[in-house]
């Protein structure tokens, strides 16, 4: 029992080091890498050495290189279908992670993690005394795991990039709103609100910012509109994207349908709040009944209880 805790401390390292790394490619847009270097002018180097933080930086950029280039090997090896590539893509693309960095930290990662978890997981096993018959299928579940892993933090990264999308998009169509009635054509306006929300709407202005390379270099600016509903995934973008091909194809108002369709995103995103705030209540209950009203029962009801005790001890 004395060696218990040093494959169980492998295996949960080796799980966070993994995941870890698929969590920072949130690390790895232009404004991190700039304000890590503006950081690094104000650092004096010290005497002694590098230190603790510069030593921990050190150790995450190269498990990550390491896990990078096993993703590029792979890819390299053309191991995986163009079409299992494509699905890659489609699903980091609506996490907000772009780029052939992205798409090689996420393949090696599933593949470190459906090498490493069996391997971990046999010596837990081992460690402990289990059966056999638990000994073969603990790797078994270990790859299993290995390989659904990524896609479950992918999937979670999705998510919140839909749902940041979904709250920064009204502010965004007001800023389209402006640029309209300055007399924008559509892809200035895309590129013009992308720079403008950069800082405090990253999620919107990554989606615009790409869709506004695409209109630069594509012809049709239909395809490019609707790569954008598809890529994000996000039901309002798309209804963004057939409200500026429709504004395009007839001739519409720009200014009033951008305006319109941002006070009815305005009013879904306040009456899905209004929802979730009704439903605080029926919570609550619950909590309510296991920890509030003992408490209140005791507060209440204690002394009368003691002093009928106190009576019928004398």
């Amino acid at each position: 029992m004395t060696g218990l805790p040093l494959p169980l401390a492998l295996a949960f390292s080796g799980t966070l080091v993994i995941v870890g790394g698929f969590v920072a490619l949130r690390m790895t847009h232009r404004e991190a890498r700039i304000d890590a270097r503006i950081r690094g002018l104000h650092i004096r180097p010290s005497a002694a050495g590098p230190t603790a933080a510069a030593a921990r930086e050190s150790v995450r950029e190269t498990l990550l290189r390491a896990v990078s280039d096993l993703g590029q090997w792979v890819l390299r090896r053309r191991m995986l279908s163009r079409k299992m590539i494509e699905g890659f893509e489609k699903s980091l693309a609506g996490a907000g992670l772009r780029g052939g960095s992205a798409m090689r930290l996420f393949i090696g990662g599933k593949l470190a993690l459906m090498l490493t978890m069996p391997l971990l997981l046999w010596l837990a096993a081992i460690q402990l005394g289990l059966s056999p018959t638990l000994r073969m299928w603990l790797p078994a579940g270990g790859i299993l795991v290995g390989m659904l892993t990524p896609d479950f933090i992918i999937n979670r990264l999705r998510d919140r990039h839909a749902k940041r999308i979904g709250i920064e998009l009204p502010d965004a169509l007001d800023m389209m709103v402006i640029c309209a009635q300055a007399g924008l054509g559509l892809g200035p306006m895309i590129l013009r609100v992308a720079e403008e929300l950069q800082n405090s709407h990253k999620s919107v202005a990554t989606e615009f910012g790409q869709t506004a390379d695409e209109l630069q270099i594509s012809t049709d600016a239909q395809v490019a509109l609707t790569r954008l509903g598809e890529r994000s995934g996000v039901e309002a973008v798309r209804r963004l994207a057939t409200t500026l091909v429709q504004s395009a194809q007839y001739g519409t108002p720009l200014s009033a349908a951008l305006r319109g369709l941002a006070a009815e995103l305005r009013t879904e995103l306040v009456t899905r709040y209004e929802a979730r705030a009704a439903r605080l209540p029926v919570l609550l209950t619950v909590p309510m009944i296991m920890f509030v009203l003992p408490s209140l029962f005791l507060v209440v009801g204690g002394p009368a209880v003691l002093e009928v005790m106190r009576a019928f001890k004398h």
